[in-house]
């Protein structure tokens, strides 16, 4: 049996998840899809998948033999583009993990320019602010705003992620519009659950005086466009990233909180494997965001 087409199965069945939608993907049967990891699970003596008929997931000797057969492949493709002269041709699917808030109307534009600017790019884009095992899922690249990531992986720093504080005019005309930060704490909040929500530091513009804002939060969620619905239907006041809200506050939608203080920023993070090619099409994502943020921020 071919063992780097046994390669290339592991690698689809890891990244589709089944080994049905691997044999799709690479035409073949999945009893013969199956035949080849076993066949890779026989050569090393190791067990590499658990399965059943619902799922499957990777041992911890498959992760590490995931890890390096990805690794070995993409070498392996990477010097076949090179000697055809491809090397720098941004090619291929581009799988990319991504924060909700770039489901908005700013980053839907970008993306829609980098298509333009790189016509032989399949994006294959997955919003979540769950933080994905980009080897186990089959990500080329994340974008991530954390302050503690896998030391296996290598980070490259985008841009600083502005945060304000909202309510809807709504809310504001119920409850009134507080003014300073120890009336903004009197009231509910509707905070993220995946960063460190209650307490906030803020600077004011002109002094630079820096305080804590201590939230007081009725309503959780890990989910970014459903603190945003909830904002707008006047549940209370919450912050969230300037850019998934400037759409709102520029439409009235959604007001400002304390404009003369500066809430606290997040640093958002190209993320992806260590390898010893990057490829074209990663680097190519990478420059383009760089140069489309640096533009926004002038």
């Amino acid at each position: 049996m071919d063992t780097l087409f046994s390669l290339k199965v592991f690698r689809q069945v890891v990244q589709s998840g089944s080994f049905t939608r691997a044999a799709e993907q690479l035409d073949i049967s999945t009893a013969m899809a199956s035949k080849h990891v076993s066949h890779l699970e026989n050569t090393i003596k190791a067990k590499l998948l658990h399965r059943n008929s619902r799922n499957l997931h990777l041992t911890e000797a498959g992760e590490e033999y995931y890890r390096q057969c990805s690794y070995a492949l993409d070498t392996l493709d990477t010097a076949a583009q090179k000697a055809a002269g491809g090397a720098d041709t941004p090619q291929g699917m581009l799988r990319v993990t991504m924060p909700l808030w770039f489901a908005g109307n700013l980053i839907g534009t970008w993306l829609a320019e980098y298509r333009e600017r790189y016509p032989e790019v399949t994006l294959d884009l997955v919003l979540d602010n769950r933080h994905v095992d980009l080897i186990a899922e089959g990500f080329d690249l994340a974008l991530r705003v954390a302050k503690t990531l896998s030391p296996s992986l290598i980070i490259k720093p985008l841009a600083q992620i502005q945060f304000v504080l909202l309510a809807s005019p709504e809310y504001l005309a119920k409850h009134g519009k507080p003014q300073t930060p120890e009336e903004v704490m009197r009231h509910p909040a509707i905070l993220p659950t995946y960063t460190d929500q209650r307490n906030l530091e803020i600077t004011h513009r002109e002094t630079g005086e820096k305080s804590i804002l201590t939230l007081n939060p009725v309503i959780q969620s890990d989910n970014t466009l459903m603190i945003r619905e909830l904002v707008r239907a006047g549940a209370g006041i919450a912050y969230q990233p300037l850019w998934s809200a400037r759409q709102d506050l520029k439409e009235g939608r959604l007001v400002s909180l304390l404009p003369e203080y500066r809430v606290r920023t997040e640093q958002l993070n190209a993320v992806y494997v260590d390898r010893a090619f990057l490829s074209a099409k990663v680097r190519s994502f990478i420059d383009f965001l760089n140069e489309k943020i640096s533009a926004e921020g002038e």
